[in-house]
């Protein structure tokens, strides 16, 4: 199975460690697209060529502030290639190894405005010269101000009180910028807080394109002047995202391995496996006389809502019910959705995943775990990782974990690798729940809230071991199976009294505080953990057309 390599550790470690990927990439096929296409280091957006840059000059750090209070460092993209020119410099907090990047440009306007142009000024954002930080040296944040028809997408930062040659910055002519908002916090201290940026719109269509630029806030908002992203105008998608043989590559290389809990009883399998297995297919008015469900789902309704007009179920009989809610490992895929992201800049990978049967919710209550009956059970369970990679050079940068509801994105530095490039997933008991570690995970606080228990056992899945691609618009060849256009439920719906399915005996014997702050958890969780309800499938899911839920 390889060695295993642990997830990196919260403490300190220093911003000049480089974060690698525990095995060298491979060469990604090649795109027919000559001097292009996926992997080949630049993209064109429509008057702009951009390529990633992540080797860095380190300009100023500071050791204290931000994420673990371990500070920040402040770098400007070196080498620049030639013909390119910087849009902004790069931070990042120094609680993990270098992981990042910045996009660099050249002008391909072949009429009209020039696409780069010199900032005409700068403006000092902030500087540390009155601050009392643990810090080298002295940093300047600068804000550079463009001509009329330009927009900023970057800010620089320099270890002197003189304003950076105009050289040293260029700025983008407004039509090729798009808007963007804070992504994640950086770094903070003084009357000072540093954020990286991210499109507002984000989505298989948005136009957006990350700079991996930071924006800066202070006490005084006069001072910052607004940034913006990039836009890709020209949205050829073919000359970006991954082809058949890339994507196959692609999952060769980093396909998720899922760790199942020693004591989980119901497993993955396929659809068509579970369709084979006497699943029902449900109408309301004729409730006496499901349908057989064929084993490629031809017969589902296509299209429609989730209006409750039909659902499915598993089969009538008692032992037939049972095995199905088993699941059958050795028949499961995974079932692929590929989507550009950030401007066809990123290529997201949704590795779908589906259960028979998800189990029942346990709860804890201090040191009291609770069995908490049909809570959380449902028919049909469906759950997802998302590779989030890189179309300039084909590199992992994070993975989506699918956490009942919502989720986290785990970035490449904090994942845990195995047999190679592959990062593990750990798949909670009975709920099926992603994590990247294993352990107890408490939905609720103070040490009350519904159980997710991951541990590694004997029991995996190598999520591209075996699979399908469902959807990938792009690609324009992919016929999506009948399954996946059913816009119902793939369980059915059973009203029940949450009270009554608790442990009365439980709640006589709480006190008083305790058993409110149960109540209130209980009340907090999502439907899917409340009810006997089946989900709908994929493609009927928000992130579908647009980003990760957080």
């Amino acid at each position: 199975m390889g060695n295993l390599l642990s997830p990196v550790e919260t403490k300190a470690i220093p911003i000049d460690t480089i974060f690698n990927l525990p095995s060298p990439q491979p060469s990604w096929p090649q795109s027919v697209i000559d001097g292009g296409g996926f992997g080949s280091g630049r993209i064109n957006l429509g008057g702009l060529v951009v390529q990633q840059v992540s080797t860095f000059n380190k300009i100023w750090a500071t050791q204290e502030g931000g994420p673990d209070n371990r500070g920040a460092s402040f770098f400007e993209p070196s080498p620049i290639p030639d013909g390119y020119f910087s849009l902004g410099s790069y931070c990042q907090p120094n609680n993990q190894p270098l992981f990042g990047w910045v996009l660099v440009a050249k002008d391909d306007c072949c009429t009209g405005p020039p696409s780069l142009a010199l900032p005409v000024d700068y403006k000092l954002i902030w500087s540390s010269e009155n601050s009392k930080l643990k810090q080298d040296g002295i940093g300047y944040i600068w804000s550079p101000v463009p001509p009329e028809g330009y927009k900023a997408v970057g800010n620089i930062v320099t270890n002197s009180h003189d304003k950076p040659d105009l050289e040293k910055i260029r700025c983008v002519r407004a039509d090729l910028t798009d808007s963007c908002e804070h992504d994640n916090f950086v770094w903070g201290r003084d009357g000072i807080s540093i954020y990286s940026l991210r499109p507002t719109s984000r989505g298989p269509q948005a136009l957006g394109v990350s700079v991996g630029a930071f924006t800066t806030e202070t006490n005084t908002p006069s001072s910052t002047l607004s940034l913006s992203c990039l836009k890709n105008k020209d949205f050829n998608l073919s000359a970006c995202m991954p082809n058949r043989d890339q994507i196959q590559a692609l999952l060769q290389t980093y396909s998720p391995l899922i760790y199942f809990h020693p004591d989980e009883p119901y497993l993955p399998s396929s659809v068509s496996w579970y369709f084979s297995s006497g699943v029902l297919l449900h109408e309301r008015g004729k409730e006496s006389n499901p349908v057989p469900v064929d084993s490629n789902g031809t017969n589902l309704p296509q299209g429609g809502s989730s209006d409750g007009l039909y659902w499915l179920d598993l089969p009538s009989d008692k032992g037939s019910k049972e095995r199905v809610k088993k699941g059958d490992l050795n028949s499961s895929e995974t079932y692929l959705h590929l989507k550009p992201m950030f401007g066809g800049t990123y290529t997201d990978i949704a590795i779908w995943v589906f259960y028979p049967f998800n189990g029942p919710a346990r709860a804890k209550i201090k040191f009291i775990n609770v069995n908490l009956g049909r809570i959380g059970e449902h028919v049909g369970d469906w759950e997802h990782l998302t590779l989030r990679i890189s179309n300039f050079s084909g590199q992992l940068h994070s993975v989506y974990f699918s956490e009942h509801s919502k989720g986290i994105w785990v970035n490449s530095p904090e994942l845990e690798f195995q047999n190679g490039n592959k990062p593990v997933a750990y798949s909670s008991l009975h709920g099926h729940a992603f994590y990247p570690k294993p352990g107890l995970v408490l939905q609720g606080s103070g040490g009350i809230g519904i159980r997710n228990d991951t541990a590694k056992s004997k029991t995996m899945m190598d999520t591209g071991e075996r699979y399908e691609i469902v959807s990938a618009e792009y690609l324009g060849t992919i016929r999506e199976p009948a399954w996946l256009n059913y816009a119902r439920e793939w369980g059915p719906k059973i009203e029940y009294n949450i009270a009554h399915e608790l442990c009365k005996e439980l709640r006589r014997f709480l006190p008083g505080k305790l058993k409110a702050a149960f109540d209130r958890i209980i009340k907090g969780l999502p439907n899917e953990v409340l009810g006997q309800e089946g989900p709908t499938g994929p493609k009927m899911k928000s992130s579908w057309n647009g980003d990760e839920r957080i």
